[in-house]
């Protein structure tokens, strides 16, 4: 029988839960307390009697995703997370620790059905949406992590700075399309907000282009940030990539996408992954990265408040892709600023662990099979 999950209880059933295992109603507050610091288990609840503890242990657990597997990074900066859910499907989020704060990347669904044709997330399909509970849980899992970072021999942040030990940037960058799961997300967001005071400018929702979602956000009316997944500037090569392109358009997407922006006075993000091919040579050749579509994409965000986030690829096997050279990231990237468009190479993270989404999922289920 499966336990129940004490973090998806109402404080009202958490209370009869408490009273009905023949513990004052007092413990459920305590609970509570723990539940919402992330605690993984109940040995961990310190201020509970052992053999309550121990009761508990066996009736049920407390978040509603366990730990599988964590990777740190060579560099104590980014941690990943492989976790999995009640039914067995498993998600992944990523802790970044920076030097304006720390950083978490959440998962909004299992799998993905998008179909982008660089990515390791969609390889394995959707399998379903997150509920606001499990999206949240990740949140808590990092937060728990960070306040075991001033125990430990890991750097708390780059900064040094060991007094801060919490989330402070939330980015639903993870695997699946938040716009998808847009319901669970926005409950999971105002959560976040209320109960952890994370502000709506430190939280992001990126999104491959789900049109209707995105006026879902507008009509919700809070001012957090959009991000844009692009990775390309015409409708012809991004429908070669992104299946998602040949249901929303270009136009309608980026229509989208500048009203939400004027709405809230907040710059858009744009990802743009830059791709190469191998030539029968086995050479790379630029796919998405060449200086024409610089110039393209350039023409696209013209005099738009905006800010083009440079993504080398992330290798991945099944993948039919290569990386570009240094040389052709920066040469994209100069084209962009020379047209006065606000850009940067994002800083890779993690690598040495596979931080890029659904890598950790894809190999674990790999070796499974």
């Amino acid at each position: 029988m499966t336990k129940p999950i004490l973090f998806n209880f109402t404080d009202a059933e958490l209370t009869d839960f408490v009273i009905q295992s023949g513990q004052p109603k007092f413990r459920a507050k305590q609970i509570r307390e723990w539940l919402m610091r992330g605690a993984p288990d109940f040995a961990s609840m310190k201020n509970l009697p052992e053999i309550l503890r121990n009761d508990l242990d066996k009736s049920a657990q407390t978040l509603p995703v366990k730990i599988v597997k964590k990777l740190q990074s060579a560099d104590g900066e980014t941690t990943k997370f492989l976790l999995e859910l009640f039914d067995g499907e498993q998600i992944e989020c990523v802790l970044m620790r920076t030097t304006y704060g720390n950083s978490v990347c959440v998962s909004s669904q299992a799998g993905c059905a998008m179909g982008c044709k660089f990515c390791a997330s969609t390889l394995l399909g959707l399998k379903r949406n997150l509920t606001a509970n499990e999206i949240f849980a990740q949140i808590l899992v990092a937060q728990w992590e960070l306040r075991s970072d001033k125990f430990s021999d890991k750097p708390i942040r780059p900064n040094g700075d060991a007094n801060n030990n919490d989330v402070s940037h939330i980015v639903i960058m993870g695997t699946g399309e938040p716009l998808q799961n847009t319901e669970n997300v926005i409950d999971f967001i105002e959560r976040a907000n209320q109960d952890m005071g994370i502000g709506w400018r430190r939280i992001t929702v990126s999104t491959c282009g789900i049109v209707p979602g995105i006026d879902r956000l507008i009509e919700w009316g809070r001012p957090i940030n959009l991000a844009i997944s692009l990775h390309a500037p015409t409708d012809e090569l991004r429908s070669k990539i992104m299946p998602i392109n040949n249901k929303y358009k270009l136009s309608e997407v980026m229509d989208a996408a500048w009203r939400f922006t004027d709405l809230h006075n907040r710059q858009l993000m744009i990802e743009y992954i830059l791709l190469g091919k191998k030539d029968e040579n086995g050479e790379t050749v630029l796919y998405n990265a060449t200086p024409e579509y610089a110039e393209k994409l350039s023409e696209l965000l013209d005099g738009k408040n905006c800010m083009v986030n440079l993504i080398p690829w992330n290798a991945v096997d099944e993948r039919d892709f290569a990386s570009p050279s240094g040389n052709a990231v920066h040469r994209f990237q100069d084209i962009l600023i020379k047209n006065g468009i606000h850009t940067r190479i994002r800083r890779e993270r993690g690598t040495d662990i596979g931080s890029a989404c659904g890598q950790l999922r894809l190999n674990n289920a790999k070796k499974q099979n």
